[in-house]
């Protein structure tokens, strides 16, 4: 089987060796629209040659889109264009799924889509970013999967389980609203937390001095690519600006209770929120 992967950075570059690694690809073909990413792809051992995407399509049985998700939203009509009337399964990795949902939804060739969200990632972008094994114990979810054809489906199943990963399916909306709650927020929140540290303390000695892990674990995300998450903001802008409504909420409930000095509110805030350890200590 030829795999094409259009955008081979931290996701698609980790896909293509997971696919070369187990052998689930005869050859990889890397897209990029950067010449010196599409480079060092192949340098790196990531894709065995570089293509047009015209070129890529062309020859591929599979077409992986790991690019920002505005950029899904735009190419995927124009590769289902291509794939009219074949066997060619086109997929995509992106964090939101309405959006690019909506945009093929009456496209003839939407059979031949199938919609995925590996949840794996680092805070790193680009070819070197790459990792064999990222996905190995993650979980990744197929979104509509009604509308995607039994081969197609099939296909993409016996790729995803091969390379270790754990299936959920979900319907786009539903995908798109507890990703605003579990992973876009906490993005915003690094984002945010590192501009008020970076406003307040302008000494870089200051913020190494006195940095603890929690402190570096909550920045984190804010080394994350800012053009890859101002895509997925705007895409997912509905359900994340209801999920900063809450969020702001909390906020102020904590900004209250500690400006009345109140120990008994904050206890009581901080219990409650204590509860999600009975979710994630599962």
């Amino acid at each position: 089987m030829n795999i094409s992967i259009i955008g081979p950075g931290l996701i698609g570059g980790s896909f293509a060796l997971d696919l070369k690694s187990g052998g689930l690809a005869d050859r990889v073909i890397a897209v990029d629209t950067n010449p010196e990413h599409l480079s060092r792809a192949i340098e790196l051992g990531l894709a065995d040659v570089g293509a047009s995407l015209e070129e890529a399509v062309n020859c591929s049985d599979l077409i992986v889109l790991s690019v920002p998700v505005d950029k899904i939203k735009s190419l995927l009509p124009l590769i289902l264009d291509m794939v009219v009337g074949s066997n060619k399964i086109v997929a995509d990795m992106g964090s939101t799924k309405l959006s690019i949902a909506k945009e093929v939804e009456n496209h003839p060739a939407r059979g031949r889509y199938v919609a995925l969200h590996p949840i794996a990632g680092t805070e790193f972008s680009g070819p070197d970013a790459a990792l064999c094994g990222l996905f190995r114990n993650k979980n990744v979810i197929i979104c509509d999967r009604e509308l995607s054809d039994r081969d197609a489906l099939d296909t993409i199943t016996s790729i995803l389980c091969s390379t270790g990963m754990n299936i959920s399916y979900m319907d786009s909306a539903s995908h798109d609203l507890h990703v605003a709650y579990v992973s876009h927020i906490s993005h915003i929140t690094s984002f945010s937390l590192a501009l008020s540290v970076l406003e307040k303390e302008k000494s870089e000695e200051s913020i190494l001095t006195l940095a603890a892990s929690g402190f570096e674990s909550t920045v984190r995300l804010a080394k994350s690519n800012s053009n890859t998450w101002a895509s997925i903001f705007l895409q997912n802008s509905e359900y994340i600006t209801e999920v900063l409504d809450s969020y702001l909420n909390k906020m102020n409930l904590f900004k209250k209770y500690i400006n009345e000095g109140d120990s008994d509110a904050l206890i009581r805030l901080m219990n409650d929120a204590n509860e999600i350890k009975k979710i994630l200590n599962k």
